[in-house]
């Protein structure tokens, strides 16, 4: 009788661990809830959810890696737009637990729209780094490490009143699929959704715009087509 209700209660739990799983995996990361982009001229807005893990100053198409002790380029990231002005590149990681719907950070036009396909798409983050990003919400620095130059991406440029923004969305190893909303000459609003990335991954928004005032901070977490990241 003991045996027959261990083996009972093992069952429950079983089943209640793989049913949180499959609402997990198939309702609560696909949820899509409604939101509200900010009004007002010469903002940008936080194309995703998630922590900013870095901002850094971008000069001549540059980016100096501390990590490295070199200077990084911008095409190096992007995988196809020059970006060779100064301006700011911020990288806003997206844990499992955040909305994984990507959106447009500005008004305007979308030029090109390009997909980088690896071989192998490496893990962004180790077990304590994503312990400390989504459970602790603590900072990672996540720039310049191996993943962020090999790994699948696809990079949306548009044109807008601030000038060519990048934005790349970098697949994480467990990603299944960027789909992407928009093609080449459709014209978007901020806050208006352009992509969806499965599982978790990072978007990197390159700025050509020096003089920006920035409303977030590194280590902040940013609400997708909501938190308005600065101004010019």
């Amino acid at each position: 009788m003991v045996r027959k209700n261990v083996l009972i209660s093992m069952l429950m739990v079983g089943a209640a661990g793989l049913g949180s799983y499959w609402y997990f995996r198939n309702v609560w990361f696909f949820r899509d809830p409604k939101r509200k982009a900010p009004e007002g001229d010469n903002i940008i807005i936080a194309p995703a959810d998630g922590q900013v893990v870095y901002i850094k100053p971008v000069k001549d198409g540059k980016v100096v890696s501390n990590k490295l002790g070199e200077a990084i380029s911008i095409p190096e990231i992007t995988k196809m737009y020059k970006g060779d002005s100064d301006g700011w590149l911020i990288g806003i990681y997206m844990s499992p637990l955040d909305v994984h719907f990507n959106y447009a950070p500005v008004d305007g036009h979308i030029d090109s729209i390009y997909h980088y396909q690896a071989k192998t798409n490496l893990p962004m983050v180790d077990l304590w780094e994503y312990v400390k990003i989504t459970w602790l919400r603590r900072w990672v620095d996540l720039f310049s490490k191996k993943w962020h130059f090999e790994n699948e991406r696809s990079t949306v440029v548009v044109n807008s009143e601030l000038g060519t923004i990048a934005m790349v969305e970098i697949a994480d190893k467990f990603v299944n699929k960027i789909e992407t909303f928009v093609r080449e000459g459709d014209n978007v609003k901020k806050g208006q959704k352009i992509s969806f990335i499965k599982r978790g991954s990072q978007v990197d928004l390159f700025i050509p715009k020096k003089d920006l005032s920035w409303h977030v901070t590194v280590g902040q977490h940013v609400v997708g087509a909501e938190t308005i990241l600065a101004n010019w």
